[in-house]
């Protein structure tokens, strides 16, 4: 694949990291940046093109990727003209829908929209995608390439999961950070030393995870293998269960999913 980035920032720069590292030839990456910062950051972490504006370099581009912000999409897609005909299309900005994408590409319909996170910046991430019908399957596999680069993948059966994957685990980490922070707070509210309580709740959260992970057992079942009846863990899951706090965490996800939703109307309206 010959692969050319719009936009340099932190999820541009591991999906390059992770093709580097996985064999793919720096020669054939081009990126596309506007910041002078980013581009220099960029350029000192990998022998990659990187440009102002699109060039013969991205002009032979077989794939773009969109890794710019949703509010940027819309001036940042302007400069590109017809640069994109020919070319399999990967977006990762959240809430901006391929019926978007395709009008402000000029009716291009080979487009994948697809939703890393921030995990990915260690090669731990997951993406969920969804390829427009327009899309073939060796194209398909480009974009699995790409986002394996960086983690595991989730092929969608329809676009309108892309918002709920959003508030699951593009937003999630953010959800897995507070809950670290809170449970060192209340490391340290209980007398125990702030340092010592970080550590505490990081490999906490970090081992608990890989368990799940590389466990045959469900999440449900692992739970109940830590709560002893009459004992600590059930009486820190019963004032869980007094206090709801698994319906106020299903509002928190269901606000976040409405918001990808609202943000490609926002962003993305009609001409």
């Amino acid at each position: 694949m010959k692969i050319a980035f719009l936009g340099g920032g932190n999820m541009a720069s591991a999906l390059i990291g992770g093709l580097i590292a996985h064999g793919h030839d720096a020669a054939r990456i081009s990126v596309i940046e506007m910041s002078p910062a980013a581009r220099e950051k960029l350029g000192a972490r990998y022998p990659v093109r990187v440009t102002t504006a699109p060039d013969d370099a991205m002009k032979g581009a077989d794939t773009l990727v969109l890794a710019v912000k949703p509010q940027d999409m819309r001036r940042a897609l302007a400069s590109l003209g017809s640069e994109v005909r020919g070319a399999l299309v990967i977006s990762v900005a959240a809430g901006i829908t391929l019926d978007t994408l395709s009008r402000w590409l000029g009716g291009h319909r080979r487009i994948v929209r697809c939703m890393p996170n921030t995990p990915g910046l260690i090669g731990a991430g997951i993406t969920g995608l969804y390829a427009s019908p327009d899309v073939g399957e060796q194209e398909r596999k480009k974009a699995e390439t790409i986002l394996r680069a960086v983690g595991e993948v989730v092929w969608l059966s329809e676009e309108k999961l892309i918002d709920p994957v959003t508030a699951v685990s593009a937003s999630g980490p953010a959800y897995v950070f507070w809950f670290i922070e809170q449970l060192a707070a209340s490391a340290v509210k209980l007398g125990i030393p702030r340092d010592d309580a970080l550590k505490l709740a990081k490999q906490t959260v970090l081992g608990a995870a890989m368990l799940a992970s590389s466990s045959e057992d469900s999440p449900e079942t692992l739970r109940k293998n830590v709560t002893s009846k009459g004992g600590t863990t059930e009486a820190a899951l019963n004032v869980f269960e007094q206090e709801k706090l698994a319906e106020r965490f299903l509002r928190a996800v269901e606000a976040a999913s409405k918001r990808g939703e609202e943000m490609g109307k926002e962003w993305g309206g009609k001409d």
